[in-house]
């Protein structure tokens, strides 16, 4: 590698290193020296506590209790707004008004309203207290069909441009409030160690400074600035999540345990806190993750002795996706260790919205929560409703921006997303200048990326884990290709699309634009940082077009670093474009020149994560000692820099070769799979949260984390299947010997038939599977139960596992009903925990 002095950090400093946890008597003594009381920038408002404190003075313990339930929109009715009068209300990702995932706005802000005159009733339950909804509106309104979406955060941390930040926050709050909602559940401002993580490109760095001051600007974003149209008309409640520590559990593992001292809980991953609720930010959410051990939804030194007391934080805490369930003692429907922890909203999605609610009403009659602590719950909720002018301003059909559609993808807004992906994209390799190209040349566009606005965009897009889109459900927003065929085409050359490669004519250049498939929250955490492991197609695509003489620009989509070694060295350039949302034309600008020669736009996105040198290098941090990336916290070539890269190492570590497990489903499908129902000759595939066909329905379902699972329900005697496929064969022969078996969760949830049937590669109804009735019995219903079935029961099927078309099937000719999760391939499974189908 030449010019290794060019491979430097930015002097950004982090705060200090990992320490080792502070014993319980310590803690007490250090808190007031580590955590700080917050300036206070939204002062306390008489008026709005006189009303407050009047209004909880009539409310019953039930309505008080209502305030404190947040239902999700597929689990609550507006009868039940009307019977209830719930505080809050949300939609996941993925959830959409009736169920529509092309749902207009106008089906957005007539829920809105809805629920709002629900709220409102007192007919039933007595009160009228405006309820609010709250959405994920991550980067851009990302679950409307339309809305201008933004690079996700980790993109915005390469350009880090705060000022940027808060226009795009500003925009963002701008268009969810066309569809009536009051509530924003962002910024995230995890500060993030472990790049195996699946939510890395949630975080805009590893350095702590850059997500304070990010937090800071988007919250200023969303909500305006206290004194400058703070919660006006255009703005919305944003909320700082998820406190805390998210992004520092040991390996990586989401929602796992964060072991940090308490020094480095606050200098390292408190920071997004500091700046956020410096900001005015009103809510804060609880993570899912442990601290030494103790979820932090149950944990009352941080959230009410450090939080709310110490750093002095007067709006309320939300949970985060039936957290709650999650502490020790809890469930779902019952949990008074999280109200008296701190916590005050319960997020209860599924039915368990009703018991809990009965249950937190018994516990405070039991005395089990006091009732000091519910009324402090309720006013923090109640005063932020003041603050926001829920009591004043008219209902969501009726507000300021309300229905004004021609604001959702507004072509100033998308000009801000496109300019915000020209600012974040990074430049690692650039050897004997081929960038700028010229705009008058022949260029083939290749890779699987390169028209799949989908892709480009990753996971909380439109559906949670970003799964199921096609270019149509981006009506207004450009492909990469469209964008390079737009600025060649005007210029006299042309653009080739050829997602494989192929081409007529031979190019003057190759940009082949590939990379990680979507995915969200608990389905992309990974072992190693090694991209494609086991199955490099890529890798092969550019070996291919170099080989034919072709210069080869690569452009990599990307939710975090990983160890591209291979493909770096099969490319004259390299462009890091991150996740960066509906405007792929941003891309374009940079790589090609003016008509005139000159450049159009340089690039200015620098690396906020540092770039591993290896697969295991995953825990991989500007200032950590020993710290020895390929790439430098900071890197990223402009078109002044004349900078050759050399050919890198491609040997991995022994442990990074072997490929003990593949997932077919874990939470999600994985790439390249799809879930598709079949059912009298007919098929479907699955691209939203239910789907249904003929005789046979599945929806998902959560058993650990959201939406982890997948209920399937066949509905009469018709053969039926439920598959899980791709329209190319899969190489699996790691899995064709002896001790290899197909594992997977199951639950029956009604009797079993002796025609339901699981296989591989497997026609209509299954014929050559495996009984499930081999397996399962009667005594099963109701309970999860794992299955490892030997991956050589089924080779008669799937020509000994060299051509895999469809991992996992099951097929069924009578009711029945059940539910799987946890799909996956193993070696070595034990011979006592292996059914053998007799062979």
């Amino acid at each position: 590698m030449k010019n290794k002095a060019s491979f430097i950090t930015f002097s950004i400093a982090l705060f200090g290193a990992t320490g080792c946890a502070q014993d319980a008597d310590s803690q007490a003594s250090t808190s007031e020296q580590i955590w700080p009381k917050l300036p206070t920038v939204v002062p306390k408002d008489q008026s709005i506590e006189d009303k407050v404190a009047a209004l909880v003075n009539t409310m019953t313990l039930e309505q008080k209790v209502a305030q404190m339930i947040q239902p999700e929109i597929r689990d609550v009715s507006v009868e039940d707004m009307r019977r209830y009068g719930f505080g809050s209300y949300l939609n996941g990702g993925g959830a959409f008004p009736n169920n529509d995932k092309h749902a207009t706005p106008a089906d957005w802000i007539t829920l809105a309203e809805q629920m709002y005159q629900a709220s409102m009733d007192d007919s039933l339950d007595g009160i009228s207290i405006p309820t609010m909804w709250g959405t994920d509106a991550v980067h851009g309104h990302n679950n409307v069909i339309g809305a201008t979406l933004f690079p996700h955060n980790i993109g915005l941390g390469a350009a880090n441009n705060p000022k940027l930040i808060e226009q795009i926050a500003a925009i963002t709050a701008k268009e969810v409030m066309v569809t009536g909602i009051d509530w924003v559940f962002a910024p995230t401002v995890a500060v993030v160690r472990d790049d195996r993580w699946g939510r890395s490109y949630e975080g805009y760095s590893e350095d702590p400074e850059i997500v304070g001051k990010y937090a800071a600007a988007i919250v200023s974003g969303l909500q305006g600035r206290p004194g400058d149209e703070f919660l006006a008309d255009n703005r919305v409640i944003s909320t700082v999540k998820h406190f805390v520590g998210d992004g520092g559990t040991v390996g990586g593992d989401d929602q796992g345990n964060n072991i940090d001292s308490e020094q480095d809980l606050f200098k390292v991953h408190a920071q997004g806190y500091v700046k956020g609720l410096g900001a005015g930010a009103q809510s804060v959410m609880a993570s899912f993750n442990s601290w030494h051990g103790e979820k932090i939804h149950g944990n009352k030194y941080l959230l009410t002795d450090v939080l709310k007391q110490k750093m002095g934080f007067d709006g309320f805490v939300v949970g985060d996706w039936n957290g709650h369930g999650q502490v020790a003692g809890c469930s779902n429907e019952s949990c008074s260790q999280s109200i008296n922890a701190g916590l005050d909203i319960f997020m209860v999605p599924t039915k368990a919205w009703k018991p809990l609610l009965e249950n937190t009403i018994a516990q405070v009659k039991s005395g089990e929560i006091s009732e000091q602590r519910i009324n402090d719950a309720v006013s923090r909720i109640l005063r932020v409703k003041f603050r926001a002018g829920l009591f004043d301003k008219p209902s969501p059909a009726n507000r300021a921006l309300s229905g004004k559609t021609e604001l959702i993808g507004h072509p100033e807004h998308r000009a801000v997303a496109r300019q915000a992906v020209r600012e974040s994209l990074v430049l690692l390799k650039n050897n004997q200048k081929l960038l700028p190209l010229s705009p008058n040349i022949n260029v083939l566009i290749a890779g699987d990326g390169a028209h799949n606005i989908g892709k480009q965009s990753g996971g909380w897009t439109i559906t949670w884990q970003g799964t199921g889109n096609r270019n149509e459900d981006f009506p207004g927003g450009s492909s990469i290709y469209d964008g390079i065929k737009q600025i060649v085409s005007a210029n006299s050359g042309t653009a080739q699309l050829s997602v494989d490669g192929t081409y007529q004519t031979k190019p003057d250049v190759a940009i082949v634009v590939f990379g990680e498939e979507p995915y969200a929250e608990g389905n992309g955490d990974l072992g190693n940082l090694d991209y494609q492991r086991g199955d490099a197609k890529d890798l092969a695509l550019l070996k291919r077009l170099r080989a034919q003489g072709i210069p080869v620009v690569s452009v990599f989509i990307t939710g975090r670093p990983l160890w591209i070694n291979p493909e770096l060295n099969a490319s004259d350039a390299f462009v890091v474009a991150w996740l960066l949302g509906s405007e792929g034309n941003g891309v374009a600008d940079v790589l090609f020149r003016k008509a005139n020669g000159e450049v159009n736009h340089d690039f200015k996105g620098k690396l906020s994560f540092s770039w591993p040198a290896s697969p295991d290098d995953t825990n991989l941090n500007v200032k950590d000692p020993d710290y020895a990336p390929l790439f430098a916290y900071g890197y990223g070539l402009t078109y002044s820099d004349d900078v050759q890269l050399e050919n890198l190492n491609e040997n991995t570590s022994p442990q990074a070769q072997k490929r003990q497990s593949l997932a077919v489903m874990q939470g999600s499908v994985k790439s390249p799979w799809s879930l598709s129902l079949h059912s009298d000759g007919e098929a479907i595939y699955m691209d939203s949260n239910t789907a249904s066909l003929n005789s046979l329905s599945v929806r998902t379902t959560d058993r650990y984390i959201q939406e982890d699972a997948r209920e399937i329900t066949f509905k009469n005697d018709n053969v039926a299947k439920v598959q899980i496929g791709h329209a190319f064969p899969n190489d699996m022969r790691d899995f064709s010997d002896s001790a290899s078996t197909l594992t997977f969760d199951i639950k029956l949830n009604s009797n079993l038939q002796a025609n339901t049937k699981v296989g591989i590669n497997c026609d209509a109804a299954c014929s050559q599977g495996v009984a499930l009735g081999k397996v399962l019995t009667a005594e099963d219903i109701g309970i999860w139960k794992t299955i490892n079935i030997a991956t050589n029961c089924f080779a008669q099927d799937t020509d000994n596992m060299a051509k895999v078309y469809s991992p996992f099937a099951i097929a069924s000719q009578r009711p029945v009903s059940l539910t799987v999760s946890n799909i996956v391939f193993n070696k070595n499974t034990n011979d006592d925990e292996r059914y053998t189908c007799n062979k």
